[in-house]
């Protein structure tokens, strides 16, 4: 920690003694922040939920033909994966579509029992995210069928969460953003990638949080 001055010892002592809050600068001075550039915006924290919620099968369409089926067909694993004889999945991470609150599906993968398994097999090595741009909450679209062209208007639910979540402006946006990419920082491994998909109205946002979040070395 670099040695305060007399001025800034005695500016420090001011604040203290009218019960005010010390500038930002002093936190430099007075502890070992590496971070020569950071972004701020409104309500900035680096707390992420650590919720841990049960997975529930909905679906399974992991089998293959049945011409291809052998009755007497032994268990066995493809690419670290337990199969039956029928080729269904038994157990594992990978081949799965999450659908929920991907805040929520990536804290549950980052602090439950999947955890283990993911690390197992090495770490997540890839991800790709596609969020929206903050382009507020018209979520309506033209989808034609046939010669006719009809428009499919957002739901109720896609309004309010796009409105309650991230639709308040930029700050909320990167908000919501930054505690996801912690998440995924968390999980990702060691050799592992990360492509976000952003246009004009965030890059300039987005680049600086990765760059705090994964280090600007890792562009």
């Amino acid at each position: 920690m670099p040695r305060l001055t007399e001025t800034e010892q005695q500016e420090i002592i001011r604040y203290l003694e009218a019960d005010k809050p010390l500038p930002d600068k002093f936190r430099f001075l007075l502890f070992a922040d590496k971070r020569e550039v950071e972004l701020v915006w409104n309500g900035k924290t680096n707390e992420v939920t650590n919720a841990v919620l049960p997975f529930q099968v909905i679906e399974q369409i992991d089998e293959p033909r049945a011409e291809s089926l052998k009755a007497d067909a032994p268990l066995f694993a493809w690419a670290g994966v337990s199969l039956d004889s029928r080729g269904r999945q038994l157990k594992g991470w990978s081949n799965k579509l999450i659908w929920g609150d991907n805040k929520l599906i990536l804290a549950s993968l980052k602090n439950g029992p999947l955890r283990e398994e993911i690390e197992a097999q090495g770490g997540i090595k890839l991800i790709y995210i596609d969020p929206p741009f903050d382009v507020g909450a018209d979520f309506s679209m033209d989808i034609e069928i046939g010669g006719d062209t009809f428009t499919k208007k957002p739901g109720i639910l896609e309004e309010i969460a796009y409105r309650d979540t991230w639709g308040k402006g930029a700050d909320s946006f990167i908000a919501m953003i930054y505690e996801r990419l912690i998440l995924m920082r968390d999980l990702l491994a060691e050799d592992g990638s990360i492509y976000v998909h952003c246009d004009w109205r965030v890059n300039s946002y987005m680049r600086l949080v990765l760059d705090e979040i994964f280090g600007k070395d890792n562009y």
